[in-house]
């Protein structure tokens, strides 16, 4: 038996035997016609109060489901509205090493950074079953491209050359061509769905035209010639 089935019936029980024991202390059990009484009282209100039991259980269960779905939307909303907040934060971050930073290569570079961005999850806002697609990008890529352009920040800062300093902010000058063509990737793959269906919808609708000899070809094929002779007649 189920933990949910057990109180439906416990509490039947329990009004029973109370019925039981008040019919008892109000009436004289003499003869088995009084007991026969009893019993039929006590079996009266089991039923009655087994009713009320399965009929509480069923509007509870119901309440249940229906609290339920708002609460798998909410979640979802919230896994949402965590990643726009967070999204918003890391390029924030960027706009202000762009300040900071005063090598023009490595502030274009970015500058294109956090467009593309702001382009990814604008997208995702609109699309949020894309929200999956993302999270590679948004646990590891991004937070990481931040980290590297903080430590240029912090290292080209210093006003000193060094063997260590140099070849780190060298390291992260090189790589920064690379991320740009990671975070442009991103973007583009989430279009990938979309460009499928496009796809298709052009292959479908160039067959149809050939089909009803509306292509481009066969339109040019089906025009009768033009003259070109000019006659002059007196």
């Amino acid at each position: 038996m189920s933990s949910a089935q057990k109180p439906v019936l416990v509490a039947p029980c329990y009004a029973a035997a109370a019925a039981f024991l008040l019919y008892a202390l109000l009436f004289p059990l003499y003869r088995p016609a009084d007991y026969a009484v009893a019993a039929a009282a006590t079996v009266l209100v089991f039923v009655l109060a087994l009713a009320l039991c399965r009929s509480g259980a069923k509007k509870a269960a119901a309440n249940a489901v229906q609290e339920e779905a708002p609460a798998q939307a909410s979640a979802g909303q919230t896994e949402l509205d965590k990643m726009m907040a967070e999204g918003a934060r890391a390029v924030a971050e960027m706009k202000r090493l762009d300040e900071n930073i005063a090598d023009e290569k490595i502030s274009a570079d970015i500058v294109h950074l956090h467009q593309t961005s702001e382009k990814i999850f604008e997208y995702v806002r609109a699309h949020p079953d894309k929200l999956d697609d993302i999270h590679k990008f948004m646990n590891y890529y991004l937070p990481t491209t931040i980290k590297l352009l903080d430590a240029y920040d912090r290292m080209s800062a210093q006003g000193v050359s060094g063997e260590n300093i140099d070849k780190t902010l060298r390291q992260i000058r090189d790589m920064m061509d690379t991320i740009a063509g990671a975070f442009d990737k991103q973007l583009d793959a989430l279009f990938g769905a979309e460009a499928l269906d496009i796809s298709t919808d052009i292959t479908v609708l160039e067959n149809m035209m050939a089909r009803e000899g509306l292509s481009g070809e066969q339109m040019k094929a089906e025009r009768p010639a033009e003259e070109t002779d000019i006659r002059l007649e007196l």
